[in-house]
């Protein structure tokens, strides 16, 4: 497979052009943000820790019979992923307060969610992604009923298996954002899945091992991504 163009440059992932139109290559850097992009650093090692974290969890996604995008690594910092329309819809489920969630509706931060709750936001940084819902998505054409319905099915039946399996590593999925797209007319799992995405808190002590170990300058941030991930089976070599 020929590397091409950078089609796309984000926070923290390039995306390049390759000479299959349906595939494309990602590609994982040491950056990292916060507070859109108002914060920004590059760590050691990063690329490498999400790229594997990911295939990881992509694999396990796949397994349990759910669509993604992903169909292999490259190297250490970089993936072969299907060229998919992006839907520019997030969605969000939310197990444990925390977050926007806490600052928003003044909830205590841990506070179990049952049943978990599920939102949608626009994914635009300009606008700071809003949170909108299905009426908005379907009259503006960001997504069709049919596909935003297939989007929530599948976002609940990642939050099974991905529960259950940092359950097995003694850690909680707080909550995660995913994003979709449609490939051959079908709706896939799209982006990735590692701690920038989510929040992963140690099932004990409740340790913040994610994201938020940046934004909130406690330090250590890969050193704990790399922890989440050897306790649920991640190489890192």
């Amino acid at each position: 497979m020929e590397k091409r163009q950078e089609l796309y440059a984000g926070k923290a992932k390039s995306v390049f052009a390759t000479d299959d139109p349906d595939r494309l290559i990602l590609h994982f850097r040491d950056d990292t943000s916060a507070f859109d992009g108002r914060r920004m650093e590059s760590l050691e090692r990063k690329g490498k820790v999400n790229n594997r974290f990911n295939a990881f969890i992509m694999g396990k996604l796949q397994e349990a019979g759910i669509p993604t995008h992903f169909e292999g690594l490259l190297s250490d910092t970089e993936c072969v992923v299907k060229n998919l329309e992006m839907i520019p819809v997030e969605c969000v489920v939310r197990n444990l307060a925390a977050g926007s969630l806490v600052k928003t509706l003044g909830v205590e931060e841990g506070r179990e969610l049952n049943p978990p709750t599920f939102q949608l936001f626009l994914k635009n940084d300009e606008f700071h992604d809003p949170m909108i819902n299905e009426s908005l998505a379907e009259t503006f054409g960001w997504a069709t009923p049919e596909q935003l319905a297939e989007m929530k099915a599948l976002t609940f039946r990642v939050n099974e298996v991905l529960k259950a399996l940092f359950a097995d590593g003694g850690l909680l999925l707080v909550d995660y954002k995913l994003e979709f797209g449609v490939f051959q007319g079908k709706i896939v799992l799209g982006d990735e899945f590692s701690p920038d995405g989510c929040r992963l808190w140690d099932a004990k002590t409740r340790e913040k091992l994610d994201k938020d170990r940046f934004r909130q300058g406690l330090g250590n941030v890969i050193e704990s991504y790399e922890e989440v991930g050897r306790r649920i089976g991640v190489e890192f070599d």
